[in-house]
């Protein structure tokens, strides 16, 4: 039984074959948005201690 690819799954993977040097700038865009870096120790108390602790019932007006 054959597996189901869309025809955008199809035109990407031509794509892809037909422009290799795209992989790179695939691989900036997502190290841009996806990626972090591990974050300092300090860093991290820092946004600990500025957090704001929620009401147990977020919709309560009292």
């Amino acid at each position: 039984m054959a597996l189901y690819e869309s025809e955008h799954t199809k035109f990407m993977r031509e794509w892809m074959a037909k422009h290799p040097e795209e992989l790179q700038e695939q691989r900036k865009g997502r190290a841009l948005w996806w990626d972090k870096k591990p974050q300092t120790l300090d860093a991290m108390q820092d946004s600990k201690a500025a957090t704001v602790q929620s009401k147990a019932y977020y919709y309560d007006a009292n």
